[in-house]
């Protein structure tokens, strides 16, 4: 059960009295920045997931800058450069604890968030006085909040059972599903994936064949011709993967070049690369599993949500607000600062735990048990007849599916070291 919490709203901060907070601090404290560390890949393979992340960082920041701060000071979002190598990332973890910095964030690779969790804790350790959280907007293995949760730790996506577990539901409705191909990077999320989805189709889809699986190197891959290949030999009617970055959108362009008829199920096809990579050819084909895309109801107005995704096109041009979960992260530790009246690692993990929250897709919530957030999900599809398209492509996401918090979630095997 998590505690009550009071609840924080939708753009919380457009209508707060920003000012009033900013007046009541001294000038030396209104310059002092509350810091933000973000690591992730901005050179390499995934240079373009990462940058397409600090943008949305920086962007939610300077909005929260513009509205007053939090209690008055302001936001900065600090890039730190990790090559997706979870080595690096521990030692970028340390050298921003060293610098005075209060939190980090990532999101690209499992392995690099092990290996953050991991370094976090032991600082928070060794050093009581110097203490570190670590907020997580994309990382997705469940262990990372079960057998290896922690109490500095707050994941803000789904992980990767929460999203089998919806998907397979639906897939599960589809007579035009009997055999399905599972392709996926070589490391922690697709070995969850493959495993995960293996036990799930023997329970709810006996009728379907698994015709093939595969892992490939992460980032490495620069042909996928032959994946390709072999998809089209097994008879596949279907393909389920985890892939993200460029592994997926040049599996894309690869499928679509060679005009292989599957339909793609996929975790993250909504965007970096993606859809400008399929275009027309994912209509009906290409599908994702997520907790937001841009289209989410629409035809329900919000215009503090559409003047939020226009603002963010306007300042960047050529990518679109992909991370909604960016803004759920960012406006939650706002309201767990206040709450604490510090940026105190200790006080804000307290008011984090178990609080709600207003997003634009309804109630999310951050479990106390495990710091992980529940949250309505959707399952999507490409389609040129919306409003937003994604990527300049003229191709976006109609919602297929939306899976309510009470089906979007799972158990947890977290005993988390509470200070």
């Amino acid at each position: 059960m998590t505690k009550p919490r009071r609840t924080t709203g939708l753009f919380a901060g457009l209508a707060t009295a920003g000012a009033i907070a900013l007046a009541s601090l001294s000038t030396a404290q209104a310059e002092d920045p509350i810091r933000i560390a973000y690591i992730d890949p901005l050179s390499g393979p995934f240079a373009n997931v990462g940058d397409a992340g600090l943008k949305h960082f920086r962007f939610a920041a300077d909005r929260i800058n513009d509205e007053g701060g939090i209690n008055g000071r302001p936001v900065e979002i600090v890039p730190m450069d990790n090559n997706q190598s979870a080595s690096e990332s521990a030692q970028l973890v340390q050298r921003a604890a060293d610098r005075g910095i209060d939190f980090v964030t990532q999101g690209n690779g499992s392995d690099v968030a092990g290996a953050i969790i991991e370094t976090v804790n032991r600082n928070n350790r060794r050093n009581p006085d110097n203490k570190l959280l670590y907020l997580n907007y994309a990382a997705v293995d469940p262990s990372l909040t079960n057998e290896r949760c922690s109490y500095w730790h707050f994941r803000f996506d789904a992980d990767t059972t929460i999203k089998l577990e919806a998907l397979t539901n639906y897939m599960m409705e589809r007579d035009d599903i009997e055999k399905v191909y599972l392709l996926n990077q070589d490391y922690s999320h697709g070995h969850q994936i493959e495993r995960r989805f293996e036990e799930l189709a023997a329970e709810k889809m006996p009728n379907v064949e698994i015709v093939g699986k595969q892992l490939h190197p992460i980032g490495q891959v620069r042909d996928f011709s032959p994946y390709v290949s072999r998809i089209r030999q097994s008879g596949a009617d279907s393909v389920v993967t985890g892939n993200w970055g460029n592994d997926l959108s040049l599996l894309a362009r690869e499928a679509e070049d060679a005009g292989l008829d599957v339909n793609f199920y996929t975790y993250y096809a909504g965007g970096l690369g993606v859809p400008a990579a399929v275009g027309r050819a994912g209509i009906d084909r290409v599908a994702q599993i997520t907790e937001w895309h841009a289209n989410v109801n629409v035809d329900e107005g919000h215009d503090e949500y559409r003047e939020w995704v226009d603002a963010f096109k306007e300042r960047y041009p050529d990518i679109d607000w992909y991370y909604h979960r960016v803004y759920n992260l960012m406006y939650m530790l706002k309201a767990a600062v206040e709450e604490a009246g510090s940026t105190d690692a200790e006080a804000v993990a307290a008011a984090l735990s178990g609080m709600e929250f207003e997003s634009h897709t309804g109630t999310v919530t951050m479990r106390e048990d495990d710091h992980q957030m529940l949250q309505p999900m959707y399952i999507s599809i490409m389609d040129d007849d919306v409003e937003y398209d994604a990527e300049n492509s003229g191709v976006g996401f109609r919602t297929l599916s939306r899976i309510e918090v009470e089906d979007a979630t799972s158990t947890t095997s977290c005993e988390m070291n509470r200070p």
